[in-house]
């Protein structure tokens, strides 16, 4: 590829996400020089719907807070969770951590366009349309090639690279970062819908989650937006694929159909829009970091969307890669594994924690048991609404034996 044009820039962010907008936002606060370079033009669309509290955090840190509560997204005061006729709902005003009471349900083509003009608002420079196509970190100062869509290149060179590129991966494939998942292969099929939700019961604050009545590996997202509209999907292990209509929405509604409660709930939505799938969607890596570049979100790994971790993660990643790397711009010496791998991971594995047991089933025994004592409640809510670095919540820092513990009660318990 010629190329024609050249250019040095402090920080160059790969792609214009959540995690790219909130890094940039920060970055430039602290007065650094930020490039963003994004492949997709905004809006477009993503999953990834539903957030946590702890999202308002950073959201608020990157001084984004006032344009997010004005812009009209579906208020979100927690999760609910519907087995056969069992329900149990948390709400975020209950938790453990001192963190946001109520958070947002978004559509992420206009929230993610939102934050990336606020970071551009406050700075950044984004340009949309422009790909990635090889990288050389192997020089004192990384450089990047980058192709416009009109066929045109130029090439970068930066003192640091953030890769926000989420499932695009684009420094994971470009450095053979890429390490295998250690989650079994699952798939999600979903829609947009115009739901005329009116079921009693059915709490517009908060997404469902829906487990399938046989097979409790299989899991339902029902996720309202403010519009009258609503995100649904089924997530579940390629074999229970087999067999059913290759045609996405009869795919999708064939395991509604199996589902009584979610049914009743989406009885009268209008199904408007094709169904799309994502499959193969965890990711892992060798580093999340190395010689002039850190990975964010889920550039570096993603577990599963069945609590919304996310976005959370990315911006949690963001906020912590801009702190230290704004001290390492200032000349300070860090260490990137101590400072943002280690403790970036320690919430990834709480998280992992609780997905596993999710489709082991000793989590959902935990949600919905019955006589659940309040604190413990209120420490998993803490992580359902996505503060899983409070080391303070016994339930963060003994994950694994706390909720051993706990699944082994309530199966005790049980009638």
């Amino acid at each position: 590829m010629p190329i024609v044009e050249m250019e040095s820039r402090q920080v160059v962010i790969i792609g214009a996400g959540p995690s790219g907008a909130i890094a940039a936002a920060l970055l430039k606060r602290k007065g650094h020089d930020v490039l963003v370079i994004e492949r997709q033009h905004f809006p477009r669309f993503s999953i990834g719907e539903s957030l946590l509290s702890h999202c308002l955090d950073f959201v608020e840190e990157a001084g984004m807070l006032e344009a997010v509560n004005a812009a009209g997204f579906q208020r979100k005061t927690g999760a609910a969770f519907a087995w056969g006729e069992r329900y149990s709902a948390f709400d975020f005003s209950e938790t453990f951590t001192d963190g946001k009471p109520t958070t947002f349900q978004v559509q992420r083509a206009d929230f993610d366009k939102l934050l990336a003009d606020q970071a551009a608002l406050q700075g950044a420079e984004i340009r949309y349309g422009d790909a990635i196509v090889s990288v050389d970190f192997d020089r004192a100062q990384p450089q990047l090639d980058v192709r416009r869509e009109d066929g045109s290149a130029y090439r970068v060179e930066a003192e640091f690279v953030l890769d926000a590129s989420g499932y695009g991966r684009v420094l994971s494939r470009l450095l053979d970062l890429e390490a295998p998942s250690n989650f079994p292969v699952r798939q999600a099929v979903f829609t947009h819908v115009e739901d005329h939700i009116d079921h009693p019961a059915f709490d517009r604050e908060k997404i469902l989650v829906t487990t399938h009545p046989l097979h409790r590996d299989i899991w339902f997202w029902t996720i309202p937006f403010s519009n009258g509209r609503c995100s649904v999907g089924v997530v579940a292990a390629a074999e229970h694929f087999n067999g059913r209509d290759s045609d996405l929405d009869a795919c999708l509604r064939s395991f509604i159909a199996e589902t009584p409660s979610l049914a009743k709930v989406l009885n009268n939505a209008v199904w408007d829009t094709p169904a799309r799938t994502l499959g193969g969607y965890a990711a892992n890596v060798k580093t999340l970091h190395g010689p002039g570049f850190a990975l964010l979100g889920n550039a570096a790994e993603f577990l599963d969307p069945v609590f919304s971790s996310g976005v959370t993660i990315a911006m949690r990643s963001a906020s912590m890669a801009a702190a230290v790397l704004h001290r390492q711009l200032q000349g300070e010496t860090v260490d990137w594994q101590r400072e943002f791998a280690e403790p970036l991971k320690r919430g990834v594995d709480t998280f992992r924690c609780y997905v596993e047991g999710w489709y082991a089933g000793t989590f959902q025994d935990v949600i919905f048991f019955e006589d659940g004592q309040e604190p413990i409640r209120r420490m998993i809510c803490s992580i359902l609404a996505g503060y899983a670095w409070d080391e303070r919540n016994p339930f963060v820092s003994e994950a694994r034996r706390r909720l051993k513990m706990v699944s082994e009660l309530c199966a005790k318990d049980a009638p």
